[in-house]
């Protein structure tokens, strides 16, 4: 080595140190050369394993579009906020409590008409009258709905008649069934199973038209027989439709019964309401309605809980 050379190495340098993206674009490379190499060794022999075993390369991580796990009681959670609002409101005397009683107060009314049978009379006589004409409306909205789906002689005569009378208002038709069925508890019923068969009869008649014909050829090939093709592609193809117009007649039975228990009624929470209204007691009329509102939930969370039983084959979004 020459004297004149300088023995002295240049001075160290920190090593740069790569940013975000560089790392990423790294990453992505190294992932794809592993998955390339898995399925070039896979190749190598039709067994798929090309005589080793390789650990399956990462993969990234997809964002969840589904709207997650179900919260506890969550259909409880609305009704609960509306509920203490209403107390908030009412304590802070934003309220006026000859229009809008607070809370506690109704619920102190509640006892009173408990205690003193009148509610456990009036609840028990409106059940009974919403159990028939929802009995009633469910029979007619099915037994319809496959004459028509099913067939079609029977859509030509049973579909446009029902679109027909589901144009016509329900409630005016009031006074003619009073006119027929007199004035009595008959009339009441009749009007409740109509308002109950037509989103029922709607609904399974659109599930039935929408099944794809397909299953129809499928069935054929296999020489299934009508009572067999009914049982193994008609029904299921159509509950979801049907419980979707059941849900709907279920509600309608309350909403149409809140009506018809103030005509010429001595009995119902219609009746105690009405009554109510003639001596300005806004509590005994919020009464009513928040049991009228509590079997309204009530009685649709029991459809979806059997819906969720008898569709849990399905896989779905709210699933």
């Amino acid at each position: 080595m020459d004297a004149g050379t300088s023995t002295e190495s240049p001075p160290a340098t920190a090593p740069a140190v790569p940013d975000r993206t560089e790392l990423a674009e790294t990453e992505a490379v190294e992932t794809e050369a592993v998955e390339t190499d898995v399925l070039e060794a896979n190749a190598v022999d039709g067994s798929g394993t090309g005589g080793r075993r390789f650990r399956r390369a990462p993969r990234a991580r997809r964002r969840g579009l589904a709207p997650g796990k179900r919260l506890p009681a969550s259909r409880l959670i609305g009704p609960a906020l509306f509920l203490a609002l209403w107390a908030v409101a009412s304590a802070a005397g934003q309220l006026d409590p000859g229009a809008i009683p607070a809370p506690w107060t109704v619920l102190k009314t509640t006892g009173h008409l408990w205690t003193d049978g009148t509610l456990p009379t009036d609840v028990l006589t409106s059940l009974e009258r919403a159990g028939y004409g929802f009995a009633f409306g469910l029979t007619a909205g099915v037994l319809l709905a496959l004459a028509s789906g099913l067939s079609r002689i029977g859509e030509a005569l049973i579909d446009g008649t029902v679109q027909l009378n589901r144009a016509i208002p329900t409630l005016g038709l009031i006074p003619l069934f009073i006119l027929w069925l007199g004035i009595g508890e008959t009339f009441k019923i009749a009007i409740i199973a109509i308002v109950v068969y037509i989103p029922i009869y709607l609904n399974l008649h659109s599930a039935l038209s929408g099944i794809d014909h397909r299953f129809v050829e499928l069935a054929e090939v296999q020489g299934l027989s009508r009572l067999r093709f009914v049982r193994e592609i008609v029904i299921p193809g159509a509950l979801p439709g049907f419980f979707v117009g059941l849900r709907l007649g279920v509600t309608g039975s309350w909403l149409s019964l809140v009506v018809l228990e103030q005509i010429n009624a001595t009995s119902g929470l219609g009746y105690m309401m009405f009554q109510a209204q003639n001596y300005g007691r806004t509590d005994i009329i919020l009464v009513g309605l928040l049991i009228y509102g509590i079997f309204g939930l009530v009685s649709d969370s029991a459809v979806r809980l059997i819906e969720r039983k008898v569709l849990s084959w399905r896989r779905t979004l709210n699933s």
